[in-house]
């Protein structure tokens, strides 16, 4: 199992201001990658909860791997974003023919066993590192979305 990152309330250190009592808490859960037909992309998924009070956004993904950008699927349709919002007490959720990050440009082809470090940017906490496991391309997390 891979153990959830926590991020509580986190922002700019010289700031002087002590947002953290009201800010996002944010910790990172389910993150993987289906091993890739492809040699130069793949598609990573995972959970953001967020425990505080206030909603943050993720602005953007970095990962040596390579290029990765953040898509959301609306109406069967595959679109890049620019954020996504994460609500207060709520949680923004990545997964098979939703919301995903889109590697490109990989500087290797994944292979099932490997990891994918990747670097969660957001608007108001500190950068958030995960590390994504690839798994079989026919993996299904159990995370208990299956009631849709």
């Amino acid at each position: 199992m891979i153990g959830a990152l926590v991020l509580a309330g986190c922002g700019d250190s010289d700031s002087g201001s002590d947002s953290s009592a009201a800010g996002a808490e944010l910790s990172v859960g389910a993150a993987y990658i289906p091993q890739p037909v492809s040699d130069s992309m793949a598609a990573g998924f995972l959970t953001i909860t967020n425990k505080g009070d206030a909603e943050d956004e993720l602005t953007s993904v970095t990962s040596e791997a390579g290029d990765v950008t953040v898509h959301e699927t609306v109406d069967g349709t595959m679109k890049e974003v620019d954020r996504l919002p994460i609500p207060a007490h709520g949680q923004l959720v990545f997964r098979s023919g939703g919301n995903h990050l889109m590697f490109e440009k990989l500087k290797q082809q994944l292979k099932q066993g490997q990891t994918v470090s990747v670097e969660l940017h957001f608007a108001h906490s500190g950068p958030v590192t995960v590390k994504l496991p690839v798994k079989a391309a026919t993996y299904q997390p159990a995370t208990g979305h299956s009631g849709h």
